[in-house]
């Protein structure tokens, strides 16, 4: 997607213009001036290509958007259907004349979240912020922090060992490089032997499945590590120092990994009869205080 077009402020001579027919004491009319909407498209502008896809819509109309959805707490379908029927949500998004369609898709503000990303929201934060003033200063401040689980399955070594294994094999083949060994029918077999680990007959080869699977990952990391070209390598090389962490830890270590998809999890003690341990990651919640 292309960078927006920008309108030239110029209305058409048969339609009235906005600005002459609302109230510019109200506060939607004072926000909007006060706002440095300029700010957004300098920061933002980085977001868009200069050449290739659909022109974009205009920057203000989506951050607008996004501000009015808070304001007014609205959803996204809400906020987009409000715009067409309220003159000074048009008035706010740098619209010249009043318009009778919607003006965007309301999933697109959800595509443009995603587009401007963190730093896009730390510029409206820290417009906010500016506008403020002093009066953004909150004596009080109440915060919360609870675990937020991830969508992980129960981790064990044997499981992590297995799946470093096949994406080594799966970036052996994506990069053109031949393994001595690919071990596709080994490896099913040797995590069979999993399975009655708790039991005292299948314990022994348990065990030694195991050690198996860790000496099957370990030698296919560093055969891919060998024979990887440089480019590759160096594309690829924060994803193999995972594995070759993963393969170095032991049980008494601290901040393990558990999962190859999620290497920020952490293993926290709920202190539950039932349920003593979840994998996930600390979240913290703060807000003023009403």
């Amino acid at each position: 997607m292309i960078n927006p077009s920008k309108k030239d402020g110029q209305g058409s001579f048969l339609l009235p213009n906005l600005e002459s027919l609302l109230d510019q004491r109200q506060a939607l009319c004072k926000l909007s001036r006060a706002i440095d909407w300029k700010r957004f498209e300098r920061e933002m502008g980085a977001s868009y290509s200069e050449s290739q896809g659909a022109p974009g819509k205009p920057i203000r109309l989506m951050v607008g958007l996004l501000m009015l959805k808070q304001l007014h707490d609205l959803s996204d379908d809400e906020v987009v259907a409000q715009w067409v029927q309220n003159p000074y949500f048009q008035y706010f998004t740098g619209e010249i004349e009043f318009q009778w369609r919607l003006p965007i898709d309301p999933s697109s503000l959800s595509r443009f979240r995603s587009r401007v990303g963190e730093e896009g929201f730390e510029a409206i934060l820290a417009e906010s912020i500016r506008l403020h003033g002093r009066k953004a200063r909150e004596r009080t401040v109440i915060v919360d922090t609870t675990v937020q689980e991830k969508s992980v399955t129960f981790p064990t070594d044997s499981k992590l060992h297995r799946k470093i294994a096949e994406k080594c094999v799966k970036m052996a083949g994506g990069e053109g490089v031949v393994l001595r060994r690919s071990y596709r029918r080994t490896l099913p077999k040797l995590m069979k032997d999993q399975h009655n680990r708790s039991h005292p007959k299948g314990a022994k080869s348990a065990r030694a499945s195991a050690r198996r699977l860790k000496t099957i990952a370990g030698a296919l990391v560093r055969e891919l590590r060998r024979k990887l070209p440089a480019a590759a390598l160096k594309r690829l090389g924060e994803e193999i120092e995972l594995f070759e962490k993963v393969l170095a830890q032991k049980r008494p270590d601290k901040n393990k990994i558990y999962s190859l998809h999620e290497p920020e999890v952490s293993c926290i003690g709920k202190g539950k009869a039932h349920r003593k341990w979840e994998f996930g990651q600390k979240a913290s919640i703060a807000r003023t205080y009403p």
